[in-house]
């Protein structure tokens, strides 16, 4: 395995009876994406937590960086940079004002004209913030992340609510952290995100981790069935029995009718012998391979953004 940036044992986390993080063990290879996926009350966020120093474990070691600590100091903060869901910063505060301000936190910090020409923000270096667009934004919380040159850094849902451009310009820089050599560890609402940026996936859920591997190793758990959706009539969809010994499952999620079969040809037979019986057209029918997504929904019973 490529060396380590973080080692994670064992790590446990409870509030009274509820276990939070529940024995959770991983290691995130050093300049690699690692994105921790997990529906809500997972235990996903108070894994960050332990590992970004804000909260402490119960149990479990942790090695960041090369060492072993029983929490987070500030000599191992001063080599993190961290992106929270929303960066607040003083709307009045010009740009370079905020990387200024924030520079100042650290002994040796990056130069802020530096880090602004990074995250492409040159242009917007005398505007308040106040101005900004939500991508903007973004692009300056990266900004405030990577001010102190860190090697290991945390992007909480870095895109919410982005428009898909912006999006997509966020996921450009991280590409570049990963490819000069830097550790991102991810948290994301967006599958596809998750799909494109990430080297290792791990899947929580109950405070438990129940996968991981990459993208594609993840989807390959679910074998070489293909999958066939469609939108059905509310309460109505077939039966595996009635598809044929090829139909591995059917799995509904709202009106969609997701299909898992390993003979396409057989079971699409038998699907529209079914859509004819029941007078239930196939609406928006796509064929296609398992993604990441499949995965999630197969492991936990629920969709990403549930």
């Amino acid at each position: 395995m490529d060396q380590a940036a973080v080692r994670v044992t064992n790590l446990r986390k409870s509030y009274g009876e509820v276990h939070a993080v529940d024995g959770v063990t991983f290691v995130v290879p050093a300049a690699h994406v690692f994105t921790l996926l997990g529906p809500n009350g997972a235990g996903k966020t108070t894994t960050l937590e332990i590992l970004e120093g804000i909260r402490d474990a119960d149990e479990g070691e942790i090695e960041v960086l090369g060492q072993r600590v029983r929490r987070i100091d500030r000599t191992i903060k001063e080599r993190m940079g961290v992106l929270l869901q929303e960066g607040n910063f003083e709307p009045y505060l010009r740009v370079k004002e905020v990387l200024r301000l924030f520079a100042s936190f650290f002994h040796s910090p990056r130069s802020p004209s530096e880090v602004l020409r990074e995250v492409s923000l040159e242009e917007k270096a005398n505007a308040y913030v106040k101005t900004l667009s939500g991508g903007q934004r973004q692009r300056l919380a990266l900004g405030v992340a990577l001010i102190n040159d860190p090697d290991l850094i945390f992007l909480d849902e870095p895109t919410t609510g982005l428009d898909p451009q912006a999006r997509r310009n966020i996921w450009s820089l991280v590409t570049g952290l990963t490819d000069a050599g830097k550790t991102i560890i991810l948290t994301t609402h967006y599958m596809e995100e998750a799909e494109s940026l990430s080297h290792l996936v791990c899947i929580m859920d109950h405070g438990r981790l129940i996968a991981q591997g990459s993208p594609r190793e993840l989807a390959a758990q679910l074998g070489r069935e293909t999958l066939i959706e469609f939108v059905a009539q509310a309460g109505v969809a077939p039966s595996p029995e009635f598809l044929g010994p090829a139909c591995k499952a059917v799995r509904r999620d709202g009106d969609l009718i997701l299909v898992e079969t390993g003979d396409l040809v057989a079971t699409m037979a038998r699907l529209l012998e079914w859509s004819a019986a029941a007078a239930s057209p196939l609406a928006g029918m796509t064929v296609r391979q398992p993604n990441l997504e499949d995965v999630f929904l197969s492991m936990t019973g629920r969709r990403l953004r549930e």
